[in-house]
C-alpha cells in the first residue's frame, strides 16, 4: 500500500471516528473574581503587600473592578 493510501485511511478514520468529549477546564464565575475583588481588598488593608507591589496590585484591582462594573452593566440591560 503506497504512502497516499495509508495516508486517506488515516484521514477517513479520522472524519469516521466518534467525537470524543473535550476535558472541560475549570470554570471561573463572576462570583469568583468578586470575592478575588475583595480578597485583594482586605489583602490591602492588612498590609499583605510590599509598596514595590502596590502598583500593580492596584492596577489588577481597577482591571477587575472596571471588567465586574461592565458585567453588571450588560446583566441589567438584559434584564
Amino acid at each position: 500500500m503506497s504512502d497516499k493510501a495509508k495516508t486517506t485511511e488515516a484521514e477517513a478514520e479520522t472524519i469516521t471516528a466518534p467525537a470524543q468529549p473535550q476535558a472541560q477546564g475549570p470554570d471561573l464565575t463572576v462570583q469568583d473574581l468578586t470575592a478575588l475583588k475583595n480578597i485583594i481588598d482586605v489583602a490591602s488593608q492588612r498590609g499583605a503587600f510590599k509598596p514595590s507591589e502596590m502598583m500593580t496590585v492596584g492596577q489588577t484591582y481597577m482591571k477587575l473592578e472596571q471588567f465586574l462594573a461592565a458585567v453588571a452593566a450588560q446583566q441589567t440591560q438584559g434584564n
